[in-house]
């Protein structure tokens, strides 16, 4: 129809490949998360019992088991899919991950068997959770005596610094160049984990790619109002 105005055209947005960077040197430090990089860091003087790591989902407990695992070359396992047999090749490296304690059902004396081979061996564990050991569904006492023993450090909750730090690596990863008052903008509105971050600017990627449009306020308001409709992400920025 002649003068009818047509909606703007939306691209299709492809999938395509980015790097999420787990090296050291993409690691943000900052006072949540300096003492578990110290530890880390500091390998091969390692907690002789193992180290335990809690922390909320995108905390950075990945991100440092990857640190840890590319400087040790330790075996990485699920905790969930340990099995009674896997202790003997688990330790050979001499380091073992078990990563996601909470995310269950675990195997506990496959669990207890890989701790005390790892012991016997001389192999060192890092062991990952969201849950503190104390809220652990574990039932095997000898189990979580074992663990009890282990260094436990707690992963803070993210502050400012680090939220608009890892905003900008996550940017970076995609090689997205976005204002800095953008960044301050989305900081202000979004929920206050890594989590949400990782998801805010993976939305807004497709999004900037699907509409052709720069990251901007407008695009970022509507893209965490709409997230906030789906995803319950949104964090009103009022006190």
């Amino acid at each position: 129809m002649t003068g009818e105005k047509r909606p703007p055209s939306r691209q299709l947005a492809l999938s395509l490949p980015h790097d999420s960077a787990f090296g050291r040197e993409d690691f943000v430090v900052s006072r949540v998360n300096a003492e578990a990089i110290a530890i880390i860091d500091g390998w091969p003087d390692w907690p002789e019992r193992g180290l335990l790591l809690v922390g909320p989902a995108g905390s950075g407990k990945s991100h440092l088991t990857a640190i840890w695992a590319t400087a040790t070359g330790a075996a990485r396992i699920a905790a969930r899919r340990l099995g009674r047999d896997d202790a003997p090749a688990l330790v050979a490296s001499g380091a073992v991950a078990v990563e996601d304690l909470h995310d269950g059902p675990v195997d506990e004396p496959a669990l207890f068997h890989l701790v005390n081979t790892a012991a016997e061996q001389g192999a060192r564990l890092l062991l990952t959770s969201r849950a503190g050991l104390a809220t652990l569904p574990l039932k095997l006492p000898d189990l979580v005596s074992r663990l009890r023993a282990a260094r436990s450090i707690t992963l803070g909750e993210p502050d400012d610094d680090l939220l608009r730090r890892v905003l900008t690596k996550l940017f970076a990863d995609r090689q997205l160049v976005v204002d800095a008052a953008v960044i301050d903008f989305i900081l202000l509105r979004m929920e206050r984990s890594l989590e949400a971050a990782s998801l805010v600017v993976d939305r807004l990627d497709r999004d900037a790619l699907a509409e052709n449009r720069s990251i901007t306020k407008r695009l970022a308001g509507e893209a965490l109002t709409r997230m906030a409709e789906t995803q319950g992400l949104l964090w009103d920025g009022e006190d």
